[in-house]
């Protein structure tokens, strides 16, 4: 079993997570129920099956959610890149939080081989 909030990529997911709910409250009000529901729901999906992940008793359990964590963060990465098409989002803070996902994915994809 891992101590979750002593990973460093649960640590920066939940990072994200603010940044994303920061990020998402300048939206149009009208994507309360779209794409900031969507956009929210999936970075904490994130963190979240990081957290899950590491109760389980294999490295080959703890490397399922992981990857499911993975997932969540390219789903999040294709809704931002929409946004910022749609002009909600501007250009320097796409790219900051485009960043900041394509850091994840490296740190996740990292952690992933220390599980094989």
């Amino acid at each position: 079993m891992h101590n979750f909030k002593k990973l460093n990529i649960w640590v920066n997911a939940m990072s994200l997570v603010k940044d994303i709910y920061l990020l998402t409250s300048n939206f149009p009000k009208e994507e309360k129920f779209g794409l900031i529901s969507q956009i929210n729901r999936c970075s904490i999906s994130i963190p979240s099956n990081i957290a899950e992940g590491s109760s389980r008793s294999s490295n080959k359990e703890f490397s399922h959610f992981i990857k499911i964590a993975l997932g969540s963060l390219f789903e999040l990465e294709t809704q931002i890149i929409l946004s910022s098409d749609f002009k909600m989002i501007n250009d320097p803070d796409s790219i900051i939080i485009l960043d900041k996902i394509t850091t994840l994915q490296k740190m996740i994809n990292g952690f992933l081989i220390t599980l094989k």
